[in-house]
């Protein structure tokens, strides 16, 4: 077999066949060819028996990926090894010992959707209130459980609150309905095969035997189950050989534990290590700087990445004003990079968090830009969104049935769908919207919510606020303690972001006109599924991918490195790795951005730099001297507002754009203005630099 087309470490790992063998594959260094190579090594070179060779990865694409890059090595023969995910082979151990298990064949695999119904139907049967109690933060209590292998027996021991105390009890009937049901859930794909080995040491032989050649993807990615499966496979002939970098160990918050990696030569003695630093990716400028940043980290394997490729261009780093300025600046740039003939789909935008790709979004949107956000929904398409726009729409206008259907239960509020039927029918018979309709029961209360709503004078970022507590929303939301609620609940607070700057720029507070601004932009039909687009997504869904040109946002200390990592060494240096994935994403350029100041969740934050990028060498970097200052957004907050003007009802201001209008109110913050047809009336806030007092007549 021919190997020339491998480097000399490469080469090392597909050849050494006996015994453990850790690879440290550094990004870009070509650790699938060398699986794949490895593999079709072991059946063409050492004549193994392809059905002894077991190869386990993380995700279906990956699997898939490989067995296609087999099959071309190999032909048919290929399909005859076990290439599979960890919980694909946890499903085929089940299978072919379901009766040892003590279920029968017809066993189903409950869905994420089944798992919840349950949990709810169970915490109502336990005498809890689903409310109290959510069920999905239960299931994930219970699955975390469950991956580090804890019985309820076991979990009760840790349980100290009386929260935890009904997740045990909610745990123990929930595995008692599991096995009566005959059903198993996603967690049991790697729990039961575990269970079936511990208990039957004879089944586990069988497959030592069988298994001589074990090899594992991306083993940084382990989790406790993951890890203790990969031992037990591995026991007999101690043929393991596993690839992954400890410095790409990014999902220790789904229970990933990076230190299984850096552990490995204490697991299996006698490892032979072998690190591929080559990279065939990036520049020398790009990867000497993600070497940069990833050496402050204490919890490595030293390695230090190098490339044969160009020097490449220096790293862009540029400081924007505000985040729309960040946003401007970036499209600016992709522009230029289109019009250079640079193809959309080599071009990507990094951020931290999901909320932070609205504002590119406009931007791009503004500037007719094709693009695809991977990894989430367009921000006006996420569901909690359109939720809350709906819940404005019908404070303006409660006559909005469409609005009143998506939101009337929502959260759940215990109004059904036959409620929803008899109202109908009422308000049909009586010609009147479904709100007006309404005079008993449980939409009574959502009635008298929205109308309490509707009488308080607030700026618009205030009613948002409010919205989001009177609802339900927010609530709802944080007593789900999981990292999907906690997504929704920073979307829902960017979106006060878009409410401020409205309101700054305009110096209005009218619902009226809010709303129908941005109608204009989320009535824009989503991009579809086009490959010839520029990519939008968080680094975490960036693991794996590569683009000739990147651009990484919100390097800001509370933003990148995250607010919650800051008191932690540990999450600091997670946040670090993130920084090294996505800094080697790039192939050709990559341009680092901040900004001076920042509207986060409807707060002005001013943050410092992130220390990311003090750690990259200054020969590394290209600082913007030009810092751009969008026309869009070029006011300071205190060019706004003159606190030291006063108002009296009956005096008259001239707007910019309403033109002269009389005073008919006067509060705190808030000035409300009669303005000749066909404006109407308008809410301002006091002093804004869109409108003066008009002295005498």
């Amino acid at each position: 077999m021919n190997l020339d087309f491998l480097n000399k470490e490469q080469k090392e790992a597909v050849m050494t066949t006996e015994g453990p063998v850790l690879v440290i594959a550094g990004a870009g260094s070509g650790k699938t060819r060398v699986l794949t190579t490895r593999i079709a090594y072991l059946v063409e070179e050492k004549h193994i028996n392809p059905t002894h060779i077991l190869a386990i990865t993380f995700t279906n694409k990956a699997a898939g990926e490989m067995k296609d890059r087999v099959l071309e090595m190999l032909g048919p023969v290929a399909y005859q090894i076990q290439i599979s995910t960890f919980h694909s082979f946890g499903l085929q151990l089940i299978k072919e010992n379901y009766d040892v298990l003590g279920y029968h064949s017809n066993f189903t695999i409950m869905d994420s959707d089944d798992t919840i119904t349950i949990i709810k139907k169970i915490i109502k049967e336990l005498g809890y209130d689903p409310k109290e109690y959510n069920p999905k933060a239960i299931r994930s209590k219970i699955s975390g459980a469950k991956n580090e292998l804890m019985t309820p027996k076991e979990y009760e021991k840790y349980a100290v609150t009386a929260y935890e105390e009904v997740v045990v009890k909610v745990y123990e009937r929930y595995e008692q309905k599991l096995k009566t049901n005959n059903s198993f859930d996603f967690d049991d794909l790697l729990i039961k095969p575990i269970e079936l080995f511990h208990s039957h040491p004879e089944i586990l032989k069988k497959y030592q035997d069988k298994f001589e050649y074990v090899l594992i993807d991306e083993y940084q990615d382990t989790n406790e189950a993951q890890y203790i499966l990969s031992k037990m496979m591995s026991a007999k002939y101690k043929n393991i050989c596993v690839v992954g970098d400890d410095s790409q160990a990014i999902y220790a918050w789904r229970g990933a534990n990076y230190k299984n990696i850096l552990n490995f030569e204490k697991d299996f003695e006698n490892t032979k290590v072998i690190l591929l630093e080559e990279n065939y990716r990036s520049t020398k400028t790009i990867l000497n700087a993600a070497n940069d940043i990833i050496k402050n980290n204490k919890q490595r394997k030293e390695k230090k990445l190098w490339t044969a490729n160009e020097e490449g261009l220096k790293i862009r780093y540029h400081k924007a004003d505000n985040e729309t300025d960040e946003a401007h600046y970036v499209v600016k740039e992709i522009q230029t990079l289109l019009n250079k003939g640079e193809k959309p789909n080599e071009i990507a935008v990094l951020y931290r968090t999901n909320a932070q790709s609205r504002n590119i979004e406009e931007a791009l949107l503004q500037e007719n830009i094709p693009y695809k956000v991977v990894g989430s929904f367009y921000f006006y398409n996420r569901k909690e969104i359109k939720d809350l726009i709906c819940y404005l729409k019908l404070i303006y206008n409660s006559n909005d049935d469409v609005s009143f259907m998506r939101v009337v239960n929502v959260p759940k509020r215990g109004i059904g769908d036959k409620s929803i039927e008899n109202l109908s029918i009422k308000a049909m018979n009586e010609h009147s919207s479904l709100f007006d309709a309404i005079t008993s029961g449980k939409e009574l209360e959502f009635k008298t919510m929205i109308e309490s709503i509707q009488k308080t004078d607030c700026s618009l970022t205030e009613l948002v606020d409010l919205v989001l507590e009177k609802t339900g929303i927010k609530h709802e939301l944080e007593q789900e303690k999981t990292l999907e609620a906690d997504i929704r609940l920073e979307n829902l607070e960017e979106f006060k972001t878009i409410t401020k700057t409205f309101e700054e720029k305009n110096g209005i507070i009218s619902l009226e006109d809010f709303l129908n601004e941005i109608s204009l932009v989320s009535d824009i039909e989503e991009h579809k599924n086009n490959h010839d687009v520029v990519t939008l997504m968080t680094i975490h869904s960036a693991k794996g991918l590569e683009f000739n040109h990147v651009f990484l946002i919100g390097m800001e200390e509370g933003l990148f490195p995250h607010s919650n990592s800051l008191m932690d060494l540990e999450q600091i240096e997670e946040e670090r790795r993130l920084c090294y994935v996505a800094v080697t994403r790039a192939k050709k350029t990559l341009h680092l951005v901040n900004a001076r100041k920042r509207t986060i969740f409807g707060d002005v934050s001013y943050n410092l730099p992130s220390r990311f990028l003090d750690e990259i060498s200054d020969e590394y970097l290209e600082v913007d001297s030009d810092i751009m200052m969008s026309t869009k957004s070029q006011f300071k907050k205190e060019d706004i507002i003159d606190s030291s003007i006063e108002y009296c009802v009956g005096e008259k201001v001239e707007h910019d754009n309403f033109g002269i209008g009389m005073i008919v109110g006067v509060e705190a913050s808030i000035i409300t203005v009669a303005f000749p047809y066909p404006h109407g009336i308008k809410k301002l806030l006091k002093g804004h630099k869109t409108f003066r007092k008009v002295i005498g007549d």
